[in-house]
């Protein structure tokens, strides 16, 4: 085989074979909801398969899934936004019952690097509560971002219109 056409096929399948991995999964308290965080590195457009769930006293109870049923119960007292790199729960109502380990399952369509698996275990009593300026920063466009914050430039004299 030419050397160059193997060096092509080598190259082509570890790309590929590195499409997806789970970057960090982190979790804190948003009022009274927990908001977990699974970020993900993606080198791919395909199609995210997600599944969340807790493991709690030897069983797994799946929260928010595009992979597996959910519990009817949790599913109703979560929500999930998906954005570029992160898929975030928010379960609402969050107790002492609710705590235990929670998994962020992630698997891309055509990946050949199978599901990737975090967990995470979570104790009511030991969550931060979460940063408002990484959730201002999350939600907002930096356009808006940058027009709210003219002001305080403008107080500084930092920018002069």
């Amino acid at each position: 085989m030419n050397p160059t056409i193997s060096i092509a096929v080598i190259l082509t399948v570890l790309q590929v074979t590195h499409c997806q991995r789970i970057k960090e999964l982190s979790a804190c308290l948003l009022g009274q909801n927990l908001r977990v965080d699974c970020r993900y590195e993606n080198k791919t457009s395909n199609f995210l398969n997600y599944d969340f769930s807790m493991f709690k006293e030897n069983r797994k109870r799946v929260i928010q899934s595009n992979l597996n049923v959910a519990e009817t119960g949790l599913k109703l007292r979560s929500n999930i936004t998906l954005s570029k790199d992160m898929v975030c729960l928010q379960l609402f109502d969050f107790t002492t019952a609710d705590e235990g380990i929670y998994i962020c399952e992630l698997k891309i369509t055509n990946d050949y690097t199978g599901n990737q698996i975090r967990n995470i275990t979570v104790i009511k009593d030991k969550l931060e509560k979460c940063a408002g300026i990484s959730l201002l920063i999350q939600n907002t466009s930096w356009v808006l971002l940058l027009l709210l914050s003219l002001p305080l430039l403008q107080a500084v004299d930092f920018v002069s219109l």
